[in-house]
């Protein structure tokens, strides 16, 4: 059974991570799940762990001088879905993020963290070109998400680096779209989530992009496929929009993503489309149950 620690400062914590290889233990969603031992036993790691809910250098969420927004490590999903400052996509995720108890205790350093292929918020921050700031005693380095989260419970997380912060850039979407489906409407693990954005201007696609939860080992976004659609008018949707999706279709992991999930993201997607093609008006694109 390992060391517990409770370091009170980050710089004490990265120094139990570099010499202990403790690992970090915040809402304890996943970890305590993980290292279960039966009803009424408390939880043991075969492992050093540290407890840093109180390191405040791991909170808050702030704007940057950039226009980018800053979540620190160790924010909840409560705080993130109540936040003005955080983009739609990533509140729309926090929001349906299990029981109350869970989105006040989980964080989405924990969340991302734990690379799970399921897990709600890295889907569109992905979609979003969301960093990571992973902190150690050589320093900081910062890296994109989608080539931090490698596979499914597997990270670049060095073992003596500590999650520090999630960076999202400043963008202004003209239109948005975002659903999640689960076994049922409250508590639900994902089945299947999707995000979708795009930039419209003067009957111009600028900008266009979709992720995919659930959808195989890691997050599923093709660049190869949303550029497809990128630089054409709104009027050539009709023209163009079955090659984009066999392309976004060809992108999923066919182990993964049975018939009923892959025509379900098709199905999602047209609708998205087919709503910008009809000159839908700006903003949030909503799809009916």
């Amino acid at each position: 059974m390992g060391m517990t620690y409770i370091p009170s400062t980050l710089d004490e914590a990265l120094h139990l991570r570099a010499e202990k290889k403790a690992r970090p233990l915040a809402g304890g969603s996943d970890l305590m799940v993980q290292s279960k031992r039966g009803i009424g036993l408390a939880p043991e790691f075969p492992f050093d762990v540290m407890i840093i809910t109180g390191l405040k250098e791991l909170k808050g969420i702030r704007k940057l001088d950039d226009g980018s927004v800053e979540i620190g490590a160790l924010s909840t999903p409560a705080e993130i879905a109540d936040s003005d400052l955080v983009p739609w996509h990533v509140r729309q995720a926090a929001s349906g993020m299990g029981a109350i108890a869970l989105r006040n205790s989980a964080t989405i350093g924990g969340n991302i963290g734990n690379a799970s292929p399921k897990g709600d918020l890295p889907q569109p921050l992905i979609l979003l070109d969301a960093s990571v700031v992973l902190a150690s005693i050589r320093g900081e380095r910062q890296m994109l998400l989608d080539d931090f989260i490698l596979g499914s419970k597997k990270t670049a997380l060095g073992d003596d680096e500590i999650i520090k912060s999630i960076v999202i850039p400043d963008y202004d979407f003209t239109y948005l779209f975002y659903r999640k489906i689960g076994m049922r409407k409250a508590n639900a693990i994902s089945k299947l989530s999707l995000s979708v954005a795009a930039v419209v201007k003067d009957g111009e696609i600028i900008d266009f992009r979709a992720a995919s939860g659930a959808a195989g080992p890691r997050v599923i976004r093709s660049r190869d496929a949303e550029n497809l659609l990128k630089g054409h008018k709104t009027e050539e949707i009709p023209e163009i929009q079955e090659s984009f999706l066999d392309s976004w279709n060809n992108a999923i992991s066919p182990h993964a993503m049975p018939l009923y999930r892959r025509n379900t993201t098709r199905r999602m997607l047209s609708y998205f489309l087919s709503a910008i093609y009809s000159g839908k008006a700006e903003g949030i694109i909503e799809e009916e149950d």
